[in-house]
C-alpha cells in the first residue's frame, strides 16, 4: 500500500511501479525479508538500492500502519521467481521437450 500511494516521498520509489510477492518473517518476528519486482524488472538495480537505502523509514512507515508489539527490521531482496517461472515454460515449450513428451512408451507399443 505505501508503494501503491506514493507515501515513501522517494523519488525512485514513488516512481517505480514495485511489486512486493511475498514477506518472510523470522519466528521471533524481529526480522522480515520482502521479496519485490520492480514491474516489468526495470531499474532492478536502482531500485533495490533506494530500498535499501530507505530500510529504516520504510519500517517506520510499515508499523505506523499495521499494529506489531515489535517492528521487523525489513530487508529487500529482489524475486526471481518470476523469471525462474519463464525459465521452466520456455524448457516445457522447447522442441526437444515436446519430442520426449510426443514419444509414444515402450508399453504402450507392445
Amino acid at each position: 500500500m505505501i508503494f501503491a500511494h506514493g507515501e515513501t516521498h522517494n523519488p525512485i520509489l514513488d516512481g517505480s511501479s514495485i511489486t512486493v510477492s511475498e514477506v518472510r518473517i523470522s519466528p521471533d518476528l524481529k526480522n522480515a525479508t520482502a521479496y519485490v519486482m520492480p514491474l516489468a524488472g526495470s531499474n532492478k538495480e536502482t531500485v533495490m538500492a533506494a530500498l535499501k537505502d530507505n530500510a529504516s523509514r520504510l519500517r517506520g512507515m510499515v508499523t505506523r500502519k499495521i499494529i506489531l508489539r515489535t517492528s521487523p527490521r525489513i530487508a529487500f531482496k529482489l524475486d526471481t521467481s518470476f523469471e525462474e517461472a519463464n525459465r521452466i515454460n520456455l524448457l516445457l515449450n522447447s522442441e526437444r521437450v515436446r519430442a520426449d513428451v510426443l514419444k509414444p512408451r515402450d508399453d504402450e507399443q507392445a
